[in-house]
């Protein structure tokens, strides 16, 4: 992705102040629209309900900036290529397992999932911002002055009910509703090919400082499920997205399979700490661990992902 262009700070305060006046001029005229021109907008628009009330959205979105790998994935998915997106803690690239799906040089970076820049978000004039109120609930006023921003309420296991909700905002909740029925079908007989309701799954993550183990709240438990997987004990009722474990604890993610990844640098993860007890547990004696890409199995949180998560499960395991 390219990255916004940077100056001297003097000016980029200048740009900051002038698109502030932009912004509360476009808003205050929005908000004060009465008469045939504010109900021609509202015809020509469609009113979207989300995580964050109702917005107005244009019938067909051409300016949409993305601020998470969820809406990312959702929108080229659809064949929407943003005109802007963010980038993760460690990469400002756009994610390996969308690279094939849209030029990345088409596609501003506008900071970080954690630290949206919004001055270069107004430069981009989009008609329609995405997200989720999980990650940007504090930016939300300002996002919505800029343009239409619709907000799913999470990310996760809901990442189906957000392709939907995001399809709608784009005009293509149609297309959405048959590619997941496809996907929905696909996963389910991948499943039946490789003997998933006798086999138990663990998912382990090794992030900077801490191990976690992924449960079926989380968006690849929702693949496994679908593909009729069983989970071990610690994570089965699991309340959250994953549970931190111990290097100690580690037993506790044993499975039949165990699918690896790690986030960011390999040496700055926890996975060295477990390699003493790693070697005890049933599936690594069995050969049945597999190292997978973390882009794809935890950022994904979207149809491409699971999709290609299903194209992994299929390969590592079907033979």
């Amino acid at each position: 992705m390219r990255r916004p262009a940077s100056g001297p700070a003097w000016l980029r305060r200048i740009r900051l102040t002038v698109t502030a006046v932009a912004v509360a001029l476009v808003a205050t005229a929005c908000a004060g629209g009465t008469g045939d021109d504010g109900e021609a907008a509202a015809q020509a628009g469609r009113t979207i309900t989300h995580a964050m009330g109702s917005s107005v959205v244009p019938a067909d979105p051409k300016r949409v900036v993305v601020l998470d790998t969820q809406e990312l994935d959702a929108a080229l998915s659809l064949g929407v290529v943003p005109v802007g997106a963010v980038s993760t803690a460690v990469d400002e690239k756009l994610p390996a397992f969308l690279q094939g799906k849209a030029p990345a040089e088409k596609i501003e970076n506008v900071g970080t999932i954690q630290s949206p820049n919004l001055e270069a978000i107004a430069a981009l004039k989009p008609d329609l911002i995405l997200s989720s109120k999980l990650r940007h609930e504090d930016i939300y006023p300002q996002l919505s002055a800029i343009a239409p921003t619709v907000f799913a309420e999470r990310t996760g296991d809901a990442w189906k009910d957000n392709l939907l909700l995001f399809a709608e905002a784009l005009g293509r909740k149609a297309q959405a509703e048959q590619q997941l029925a496809a996907y929905e079908s696909r996963a389910k007989a991948i499943g039946e090919r490789v003997g998933a309701v006798d086999t138990s799954v663990g998912i382990v993550r090794f992030n900077p400082g801490e191990i976690r183990l992924y449960s079926p709240r989380s968006f690849i438990g929702t693949v496994l499920a679908d593909a009729g997987f069983a989970r071990p004990d610690i994570v089965r009722n699991a309340e959250r997205t994953f549970v931190k474990i111990s290097p100690e604890e580690i037993g506790s993610a044993d499975a039949d399979v165990i699918f690896t990844s790690v986030y960011g640098p390999a040496e700055d993860t926890g996975r060295a700490q477990a390699t003493e007890l790693w070697g005890t547990l049933a599936a690594v004696r069995a050969g049945k661990v597999f190292e997978v890409s973390d882009d794809t199995w935890m950022l994904a949180i979207g149809l491409t992902g699971a999709n290609l998560v299903l194209d992994d499960i299929e390969h590592l395991l079907g033979s």
